[in-house]
């Protein structure tokens, strides 16, 4: 399962890294403390969504959610910080002052995803028993 989630992971941050390499301009700037507020809530609300959906989608137990969660945010937690060290090289459409709101913006976004994976609905999942 590990595996799978990181491969995924992997295949999620290449894609990303290579559309903000083509239109990263019209995501990231640094014009304006609400865009990047915007940004970052949205992102964070997405990123959160998207781990919930593929644990769901996976059928893991949710015990198995935060392990899952960490194996497919560990590409952008690895690759990423290079990303922002080398950002006008990576990242050639962009200015390279926005190297800081998108080193947040990936924070925010491996954060939402933790998020996702650890807290729980009121309802419980399928399959599991109530035990007081």
């Amino acid at each position: 399962m590990k595996q799978k989630f990181i491969i995924v992971g992997f295949v999620l941050w290449l894609a990303a890294t290579l559309l903000l390499r083509i239109a990263g301009q019209r995501v990231i700037s640094n014009r304006g403390l609400l865009n990047v507020i915007v940004l970052f809530a949205i992102s964070f609300v997405a990123m959160a969504l998207l781990v919930r959906l593929a644990c769901i989608r996976a059928r893991l137990a949710p015990q198995d959610w935060p392990g899952a969660a960490v194996s497919l945010l560990l590409p952008t937690l690895l690759l990423d910080p290079f990303s922002s060290a080398f950002f006008p090289v990576v990242f050639p459409n962009m200015a390279p002052e926005n190297a800081g709101v998108f080193g947040g913006w990936m924070i925010i976004c491996c954060a939402g995803g933790l998020l996702g994976a650890l807290v729980r609905g009121s309802r419980q999942p399928h399959g599991s028993a109530q035990t007081s």
